[in-house]
């Protein structure tokens, strides 16, 4: 563990390193090459020492074999390869945790959020921002159902979550080397990356910008995988589902109480014989679902406590790339959650 913690970041923060890129990939080789061509065109024009950390999250395509030749090409790159396919909240957590600049910048690979922002992003930085979130104005390319559902999710979160998680915006951003280490403290496995960021409330810039179309390749965001994160993002932080299932059962409750007490008053007053095998199947069918949608609630939070509890590493590392050669044995056994409290404890 010693040689862990001497090893990452293996440059000391804030020191020689000044902006680190991280971009997390999965199956992205077709916009890779063009990807790297603006990025490094950017940054050239900094005139400060940089660092582009790739993430392969296990691509079943080329991307490791594409990112592999520009690492070896380009000394300004480390790329980190992924055992398997973790997840984009995971493969974000593993370039933060390989990140050696004081400035880390965090982008998605299909340059929908346009590099040529970083400058401005620095800028920000630099009069003391710890934090540079970037809004999105518009979103080319996206369909309309896209757009408003990610509108009106964000604004029910923060409605409903103790955390005000800035409105549209997604992981575009800066951070600052105290802003990583602060993340880098959450120890928890189930990450939703943009409230962990929200969470952690440290001065923060905000810029707008509009949202461009894919450059190359196809999304690997489905509607039931964007369903999915979402419900990841309230259930990590909000109880309030919980708060809902406990109004609808009450709720609920009071009805049946109300009209079973109308069913014996009707027979009582009108000598009405009780009727209704129908009304009876509907009330139970009701119940029944209600019931049902209660204890789903109950087990995803008992779900996500299951989980944290077997402390399993947010991610595996299978190698890691720097200054155009492998990291060395120990790359293979950097492994999330465990590298990063043993990395700031010595910190």
């Amino acid at each position: 563990m010693n040689a862990l913690v001497k090893k990452w970041p293996p440059e000391p923060p804030g020191g020689p390193t000044e902006l680190s890129v991280v971009i997390p990939m999965y199956n992205e080789h077709e916009v890779i090459p063009a990807m790297y061509e603006r990025i490094t065109t950017v940054l050239a024009r900094l005139n400060a020492p940089y660092e582009l950390v790739l993430v392969d999250d296990g691509s079943r395509d080329g991307t490791p074999n594409v990112i592999k030749a520009l690492a070896e090409k380009d000394k300004a790159i480390t790329a980190v390869f992924l055992s398997r396919n973790f997840g984009k909240e995971a493969a974000l957590t593993a370039g933060l945790a390989h990140a050696a600049g004081a400035a880390v910048v965090i982008m998605d690979a299909d340059l929908q959020d346009p590099p040529e922002l970083i400058p401005q992003m620095m800028q920000e930085w630099k009069k003391g921002a710890d934090v540079v979130c970037m809004r999105r104005r518009s979103r080319r390319g996206e369909s309309w159902f896209k757009r408003r559902s990610a509108h009106h999710f964000y604004r029910l979160l923060n409605a409903i979550s103790d955390v005000e998680i800035p409105p549209d915006t997604g992981d575009f951003r800066l951070l600052s080397r105290k802003a990583v280490y602060a993340l880098q403290q959450l120890n928890e496995r189930n990450r939703y990356m943009k409230g962990l960021f929200a969470w952690i409330g440290l001065p923060t810039a905000i810029i707008e910008y509009d949202r461009l179309p894919r450059v190359a390749g196809v999304t690997k965001w489905d509607y039931l995988s964007l369903f999915n994160l979402a419900f990841q993002g309230i259930t990590s932080f909000s109880v309030a589902p919980l708060r809902v299932a406990t109004a609808g059962g009450v709720i609920t409750a009071f009805l049946g109480l109300l009209f079973a007490l109308w069913i014996v008053a009707k027979a009582l007053v009108l000598g009405d014989p009780v009727q209704g095998y129908p009304s009876l199947i509907a009330m139970i069918t009701i119940l029944g679902g209600v019931q049902l949608l209660s204890i789903g609630l109950v087990g995803e939070y008992v779900g996500k406590t299951y989980s944290e509890t077997k402390q399993r590493p947010v991610y595996i590392v299978r190698d890691v790339m720097r200054h155009g050669r492998a990291a060395g044995e120990n790359a293979g056994r950097v492994d999330g959650i465990a590298e990063q409290e043993s990395y700031h404890a010595a910190a």
